[in-house]
């Protein structure tokens, strides 16, 4: 059978609660529900709440995989949207604290994984932690969740400047999330682009934005995606565009910071298994 070429996106936030979970929970979806095949890693490790937002409940997760209980493909779960889900722990201090070099060996562990997969998609925690870094260095773009208010923003900009100036990457697309309207998405996005061009000579790339929607919440309160939950919703339609815009960026084959989730499927996409 043919290998898919994978492509890995990285969903990162300067600070905690500017939906960037929910971000990635409603893109996986939206992909799945176009017809692909999706992964979503819970790499959000020590306060892991993918599994939850999904309504799946796990048995294993992470933690059994550093502890060498269990591989990890032993512990992918399908989720009742038909996302594969590599559940993070919440609560296990140890995996909150992840330095670089159990960042990597979770990494290259991902090459084990016979799973056809178009669409890899890491939720990383909040902040730029050693493992946060490790983790978005190995994917091939990297979107930042932020929010219309000061602290978010500053937030963004300071995990922007780390990523491009001291680990060298590119592929670094803004995902503005809770806003009134794409007008005032597309206004954040040049504000702050506008910012990192002046200071960092580094110019952003822009997805679209996620609009302010009641029905994201009570989606949520019932362990559902939006798009299960209020399939005309505002955040729906803007999660599908978000989907259809993944679907028509080119595509990557290799990742700008040396590290790579499925390296034989990046380097050699055609690679045969019986």
């Amino acid at each position: 059978m043919s290998k898919k070429q994978t492509q890995i996106i990285g969903i990162a936030s300067g600070k905690g609660g500017v939906g960037k979970t929910t971000c990635s929970i409603n893109l996986a979806a939206a992909l799945v529900m176009q017809g692909h095949q999706v992964m979503l890693f819970d790499a959000d490790l020590g306060l892991a709440n993918a599994q939850i937002a999904l309504g799946a409940r796990s048995t294993y997760n992470l933690s059994h995989v550093l502890s060498g209980e269990k591989t990890l493909a032993d512990i992918v779960m399908t989720t009742k949207q038909g996302i594969k889900l590599i559940p993070g722990a919440s609560g296990v201090q140890e995996l909150a604290g992840l330095n670089q070099i159990q960042a990597a060996s979770i990494v290259q562990s991902f090459s084990s994984l016979s799973d056809d997969i178009d669409y890899l998609i890491v939720d990383v925690a909040a902040g730029i932690s050693p493992s946060v870094l490790a983790f978005l260095g190995a994917c091939q773009r990297r979107f930042i969740v932020v929010k219309d208010d000061p602290s978010s923003i500053a937030d963004a900009y300071g995990t922007i400047k780390v990523l491009s100036k001291e680990m060298n990457l590119d592929e670094i697309y803004l995902l503005p999330n809770m806003v009134h309207s794409q007008a005032e998405g597309w206004k954040l996005y040049q504000r702050l682009n506008d910012v990192c061009v002046k200071f960092l000579g580094l110019n952003l790339h822009y997805l679209t934005a996620i609009e302010n929607d009641e029905f994201v919440l009570r989606a949520l309160r019932k362990y559902q995606s939006v798009l299960d939950f209020a399939p005309g919703a505002a955040a729906t339609r803007d999660f599908r565009r978000l989907a259809q815009i993944c679907q028509e960026l080119r595509p990557i084959d290799h990742a700008s910071g040396g590290l790579q989730f499925f390296m034989e499927r990046l380097v050699n996409p055609s690679h045969q298994t019986l």
